[in-house]
């Protein structure tokens, strides 16, 4: 069975790179404000810092997964989470690079694979993910985020909306 070739001037190319792209721009965006707000706004010496009434912003070194699960104290687990984090990517990236997309699938792929790079990057240079942003509410705290995370979970969201949307549509024509 012959592949198709990366590079073509096909439908599927313009869509490969919407999520180059979009990985590209989210995991610039992502590491600019980690710079900004470690180094310009030295949010670690500013403590917490009421933003909105719903948000508060605070430095966080995140030495695990989500919500702190499987924490690593040491380089050797922080290189290993990111090892993942890179391996989970290049998958994504093969998957990408296949152009069997449509456009929420190759911009959601696009979001996961920048914030996971964002925060691989992290892992490497600062021991751990530096997360920044603390909602609150109602008397809740929930967990401490960053732009990484947010990408990572909307394209998560993105993947499933689209998966869930296909199998809806498939079930709805009609078979022969």
């Amino acid at each position: 069975m012959a592949s198709k070739p990366i590079a073509s001037d096909g439908p599927s190319s313009g869509l490969i790179r919407l999520g180059l792209v979009t990985a590209l721009v989210t995991g610039v965006m992502d590491q600019v404000n980690k710079w900004w707000m470690l180094v310009v706004y030295d949010i670690d010496q500013n403590g917490q810092v009421a933003f909105l009434p719903f948000m508060d912003l605070v430095f966080v070194l995140n030495r695990g997964i989500s919500y702190g699960l499987f924490t690593q104290s040491d380089h050797r687990g922080q290189y290993m989470l990111a090892a993942i984090a890179v391996l989970v990517s290049i998958g994504l990236l093969v998957w990408l690079l296949r152009g069997e997309q449509n456009r929420l699938s190759a911009l959601s792929i696009g979001l996961i694979i920048g914030g996971a790079v964002g925060n691989a990057i992290d892992r490497i240079h600062l021991g751990g993910v530096a997360d920044f942003y603390l909602l609150h509410g109602f008397g809740f705290s929930w967990y401490v985020f960053n732009i990484a995370d947010v990408a990572i979970v909307a394209g998560v969201v993105g993947l499933l909306v689209d998966v869930f949307w296909a199998n809806r549509s498939n079930a709805s024509k009609p078979t022969q």
